[in-house]
């Protein structure tokens, strides 16, 4: 039986590995191996916590939320931003900043309710593009509750725990049938639809 490394460990091997200069996208995705699309999903997803930025967050997350419903190996960028250098102590600040957070998350979420991989995989992948095209509407604070569902999805994902996993897709459904109740409302006051009153 093959122990399962946990990401902080994975992380923290990374920063042995890193050129002295800079880093690419390419370069990281490549030494995060499988663990590539969680990883890319948390940062994602931490951006789109921001008000600014969620939008193109939610459409970078489409994109690879995309990419797992096909079962590529690994997330796969434009070569304009895949190529593009990041100086090796930013990446260095990050991980270590992230580590510890890691470190004390992973007493908690561990490997649980085993699923098979790319099925799994691609039902992640899913429910993030739905949850990815809602950071794109319009509303005050409307980004917080997807944003913070992928983070979820992310660290489930990552730490292979399908108790957590389940927990946040419970989480995505109560979501979507809240906006649909919401948008269906909307649709009556002005006429559109008729009223469930």
């Amino acid at each position: 039986m093959i122990t399962r490394v946990p990401t902080s460990v994975v992380l923290n091997g990374i920063l042995g590995e890193a050129p002295a200069e800079h880093v690419t996208l390419d370069w990281l995705i490549a030494r995060l191996g499988h663990r590539s699309f969680g990883v890319i999903l948390l940062l994602l997803a931490l951006l789109g916590v921001l008000p600014g930025v969620s939008a193109m967050a939610g459409v970078l997350l489409a994109i690879v939320a995309f990419q797992m419903i096909l079962d590529h190996p690994g997330p796969v960028f434009p070569r304009r931003i895949a190529t593009r250098h990041v100086e090796t102590r930013r990446l260095t600040a990050i991980i270590r900043r992230t580590v510890p957070v890691l470190r004390y998350l992973e007493r908690f979420i561990r490997p649980r309710w085993a699923t098979p991989f790319v099925a799994t995989k691609r039902a992640v992948g899913g429910v993030v593009l739905l949850l990815g095209a809602s950071l794109l509407i319009p509303v005050p604070l409307s980004n917080l509750p997807p944003a913070l569902l992928v983070v979820l999805i992310a660290f489930a994902y990552l730490e292979e725990d399908g108790a957590l996993l389940c927990a946040a897709l419970a989480g995505t459904l109560l979501l979507s049938a809240i906006a649909l109740g919401a948008a269906w409302e909307t649709m009556s006051a002005v006429g559109w639809l008729p009223s469930v009153l």
